[in-house]
């Protein structure tokens, strides 16, 4: 399987590659157009803030090829985050590739949510093999609200989408790359589609 893992300098890139090395899998980092279009598979990590993010990909062109991908896509962390159209982060306009925004989150709970909190409603097969609560490793001061894409929810206090599926975008809020053996399910059943 030609894997490829979206180089564009606001990634956790390498604890994807570890998470991908446990599994007996090899990916290539890539910012190269052609390297991106010819994979069989595509994943999107990200880290940081959604203004900077979305600077490094125009800087590199991505913003205009990472919408047009047909082969399945899968967006972690702010990777799920700068799918969508626009974010509160900064008041940035995002790749809109899923017709959603990005709200930050008001609650006096602790911002931001980092640590494991359990998914509910899972409705897709990125959790093939997964039970309902199972916890994930979340780290984010932003949300997606729950919509029609939403395939899995967590609670911080209030429903947010965990997980998103439009076409042949998958995206996850959560780390499965940091959230043991359940997120390494994930990502297996991720490289199986």
């Amino acid at each position: 399987m030609n894997l490829v893992i979206v180089d564009y300098k606001a990634g956790n890139v390498q604890s994807v590659l570890f998470a991908l090395e446990r599994l007996g899998i090899q990916a290539t980092l890539s910012a190269d157009f052609e390297t991106i279009k010819s994979a069989d598979k595509v994943i999107f990590p990200g880290v940081g803030e959604a203004s900077s993010a979305m600077a490094q990909l125009k800087a590199r062109n991505l913003d205009k090829l990472l919408p047009t991908l047909e082969q399945p896509f899968f967006g972690v962390c702010l990777g799920m985050q700068l799918l969508c159209e626009h974010s509160e982060e900064g008041d940035t306009d995002l790749l809109g590739i899923i017709p959603l925004q990005v709200k930050r989150f008001q609650t006096d709970l602790k911002v931001p949510h980092m640590g494991w909190n359990q998914l509910e409603n899972l409705a897709s097969p990125l959790f093939e093999g997964l039970k309902e609560q199972e916890y994930m490793y979340f780290v984010h001061s932003y949300y997606v609200p729950n919509s029609d894409f939403t395939i899995a929810q967590a609670n911080y206090p209030e429903p947010f989408s965990a997980a998103l599926q439009y076409k042949n975008f998958y995206a996850a809020q959560f780390h499965p790359e940091k959230s043991g053996p359940a997120g390494s399910q994930i990502i297996k059943n991720f490289l199986a589609l």
